[in-house]
């Protein structure tokens, strides 16, 4: 079993993930499991309801109940929260494609309908067994829906003065269009902005020239600023002004910029 999943994009890009083991995942599952029997708690006392009028009509409708409460659970969190959970977001994993590309719903969906095959015969052994053989520490439902878990790496919070210091940017003579930039760019957006200024160095040269051309390609759909203010400017000298705009808003105190800077590269 490896312990890293390695991903490069067509950039050029490299990203390697820490694999999550059996004992991080069984933490991150015990707490959802927890919080299943809390919300089943409430079920119960509906189903006792139900069970005035028959006791097997509230019997059955309990186990149904709590049937799709423990799909739905795992299903809703993860697509909510980008492959997280509550229990993976308290120990810091991740669900995602094991190519990298964008996690799909019929993926979420998948790894948690064949919760139930990795929990036989009881406590997890299958999905247990399957963790331990496999290359990518997959149980049966990351096999099927070609998913993997990993950690979440935790990145020390930028320091935007020093990355965007001594640059002038001319985009703010645009108060209105500066706000629109704001509302439409989507926090992915913004966040992947943000990690390319962060990371540029580590990229080839080529790779980096043409990842800021794409990124303020990209950017320029959202909102155009007249041709006269950006038609000389670099590519990443537009990235650089885009990712001030966004993170530091006009008449925001720099203590209150940085916490989105942070969130933005912890997401």
């Amino acid at each position: 079993m490896n312990s890293e999943l390695r991903i490069r994009t067509p950039e050029g890009i490299a990203f390697a993930y820490q694999l999550a083991g059996p004992v991080a995942r069984c933490l991150a599952w015990a707490v959802d499991f927890l919080v299943v029997l809390v919300l089943a708690r409430a079920l119960s006392a509906l189903s006792t309801l139900a069970s005035i009028i028959s006791a097997d009509f509230g019997g059955a409708l309990f186990g149904l109940a709590y049937f799709f409460l423990s799909i739905g659970y795992g299903v809703f969190t993860e697509w909510a929260w980008r492959g997280q959970t509550l229990g993976k977001r308290l120990v810091h994993l991740r669900v995602m494609d094991a190519q990298g590309l964008r996690l799909q719903f019929h993926q979420i969906l998948m790894r948690n309908l064949l919760r139930f095959a990795d929990l036989l015969p009881g406590c997890y052994l299958v999905g247990g067994v399957a963790m331990l053989t496999s290359r990518r520490a997959q149980r049966l439902g990351d096999l099927a829906a070609n998913t993997v878990v990993v950690h979440i790496p935790q990145h020390a919070e930028p320091d935007l003065d020093q990355l965007l210091a001594g640059k002038f940017n001319s985009l703010r003579q645009f108060p209105h269009l500066e706000a629109r930039l704001r509302q439409r760019a989507t926090p992915e957006e913004a966040r992947l902005a943000l990690q390319s200024l962060v990371r540029r160095d580590d990229l080839d040269p080529a790779a980096r020239v043409r990842l800021f051309a794409d990124l303020a390609a990209h950017f320029k759909t959202l909102t155009a600023f007249p041709p006269e203010a950006v038609e000389s400017m670099p590519d990443e000298q537009y990235i650089r002004n885009v990712v001030d705009l966004i993170f530091r808003p006009r008449g925001t105190a720099e203590t209150k910029a940085k916490r989105p800077a942070e969130e933005a590269l912890s997401a």
